[in-house]
């Protein structure tokens, strides 16, 4: 018997497993699913060809479990008391040889000496085929079998998700550290800047008196140049925003790769206006961070 597991708004990874066996007299049911990362809920369904007839309520019961994944599903079916074929009697057309037969010795004027052991062997008379199904058993097995899977195959999603779900949260608390690293830094890197440009100057011109509107207008424009204030601000944002979607759960993989594009997006243009070797090493490690956010959000459905 298959245990039902409920289901919660959890987080889900596209890497799963169920089996489930049903067993109801002398008819045995099997399913398996397996899957693994796909863009889109891509279901191939291996079962033998008497039970094609229930492929499309198969898939139906599947999206209710699954919304992305290629997902392998394998259906077994052993019926121990059901015999391959059955014997069937064509009354009608044995009727009809009869009859020909009768005409036949009235026109040639020839004894009819027909025996039913003779008649058997005659086309039609005698037909061997397969026994026909019970549709709605096999059904009723098939999809407690199915459903006992799916519920299984989500299980081991959902438990795997929750690890996923611990991974991702503990690398964003780390990117949420580069960037105050980042915040911290940038301005210490104009104060620098204003300071060697002034040795500068004196050096050059060896005059202590320098204009201190033309240095302020010098150091504003570099300023500006390096300023990463907004990008700071929407890498935060979006670290948040991608936590509050771990944290809420639910079906959020496609959500999840967006943010992560805008982040990456922010941390380069970052990377792009940094003139200080710790700045860039801040930048890098969080591109590097980003990078393995996305990896890990592929596995999320």
């Amino acid at each position: 018997m298959c245990l039902i597991w409920g289901r919660y708004r959890m987080i889900k990874s596209m890497t799963g497993f169920g089996r489930c066996e049903i067993s109801e007299g002398e008819r045995k049911i099997t399913v398996e699913m397996k899957s693994v990362n796909h863009r889109y809920l891509d279901v191939a369904i291996k079962m033998p060809k008497k039970l094609n007839f229930f492929e499309s309520a198969i898939r139906m019961i599947l999206k209710e479990y699954i919304s992305r994944g290629k997902v392998d599903v394998f259906v077994s079916y052993e019926d121990m008391g059901k015999k391959d074929s059955a014997l069937s009697y064509n009354a009608s057309i044995a009727a009809q040889y009869m009859q020909y037969f009768g005409q036949m010795g009235q026109e040639f004027g020839l004894e009819n000496d027909i025996r039913v052991s003779d008649l058997a062997r005659f086309p039609e008379v005698l037909t061997i085929g397969e026994q026909q199904e019970d549709e709605e058993e096999i059904w009723h097995l098939l999809e407690q079998a199915l459903r006992g899977a799916c519920e299984r195959f989500v299980e081991t999603r959902e438990r795997e998700g929750d690890a996923l779900r611990a991974d991702l949260i503990g690398k964003l608390d780390e990117m949420l550290v580069l960037v105050a690293q980042i915040e911290e830094r940038s301005p210490d890197i104009v104060r620098e800047y204003r300071q060697k440009l002034t040795d500068k100057v004196e050096e050059l011109l060896g005059d202590t008196q320098i204009e201190e509107s033309r240095i302020l207008t010098e150091v504003t424009l570099f300023a500006d140049k390096i300023c990463v204030d907004e990008e700071i601000v929407r890498l935060r944002s979006h670290i948040e925003s991608m936590k509050a979607a771990l944290e809420a759960g639910g079906e959020i993989g496609r959500r999840l790769d967006f943010i992560a594009q805008e982040m990456n997006r922010e941390a380069n243009t970052t990377l792009s206006k940094a003139n200080d070797l710790k700045l860039s090493d801040c930048a890098i490690d969080l591109k590097t961070g980003i990078e393995k956010v996305r990896e890990q959000i592929q596995n999320i459905e």
